[in-house]
């Protein structure tokens, strides 16, 4: 195990960098002009998917959905507006300058939840896996997995930068001090009511994830 950082950079994706919620509703619309009511059938069996799994796994639904539909040709476009779709077109504003400027003091490492196929590529599409030199983490619940990330990445504290509050409350009990959390309010899990008054706080709330471009940052480094 290498020295350990004095801080390392730990950063969700989806709707922490990039706006995923966008990208569901693009793929929304594609489907629903293509398929029309049908298409509802999809996200049924996504958000099933999702009950099993404990995230979001697009192609699995889609060759379930594809099981139930084997004659039609029009799937095969379906997986490509998935693997081609334009991600660096949903980066959230300023998010490379806000990566820069956090590795002015530590490693920056993306800890994701996802599937091995589609979350990989989405952050390698969108330019992120680069951004962050290839320190990409992708489990099934990160938050059970800080013995890892700690074997990783060691550090004397960690920054965890995520949009769902349930994340940063479960990882704060157990790296307590030692964890920085930090909650941008984007996406519709930062925004639902009833998240925000079932967790505690975290640490620091930004409203955009760029604000970490311009915001003092001494609070990391004390």
């Amino acid at each position: 195990m290498s020295a350990p950082e004095e801080v390392v950079f730990l950063l969700d994706v989806d709707n922490t960098l990039l706006n995923n919620d966008q990208v569901v509703a693009d793929l929304r619309a594609h489907l629903n002009a293509e398929f029309g009511e049908s298409s509802d059938r999809y996200w049924e069996i996504f958000e099933t998917l999702r009950s099993q799994l404990g995230y979001a796994d697009y192609l699995g639904a889609l060759q379930r959905y594809r099981l139930e539909r084997q004659c039609d040709t029009r799937l095969m476009l379906m997986s490509s507006f998935l693997i081609d779709y334009p991600f660096p077109t949903r980066l959230f504003p300023d998010v490379m300058a806000a990566l820069a400027r956090l590795r002015t003091l530590g490693p920056t490492v993306i800890l994701s939840d996802g599937d091995v196929v589609f979350q990989p590529r989405k952050i390698k599409q969108s330019g992120l896996w680069d951004a962050v030199e290839g320190r990409v983490l992708i489990y099934i619940h990160k938050e059970q997995m800080l013995d890892e990330v700690v074997q990783r990445y060691p550090a004397k504290r960690y920054v965890m930068i995520d949009d769902k509050l349930r994340i940063l409350a479960a990882m704060k009990e157990i790296w307590k001090e030692r964890l920085i959390t930090v909650f941008p309010r984007q996406g519709h899990y930062a925004l639902d009511k009833a998240n925000l008054v079932a967790y505690p706080p975290a640490d620091i709330t930004i409203e955009h994830i760029g604000e970490l471009a311009t915001m003092d940052l001494s609070v990391f480094s004390a």
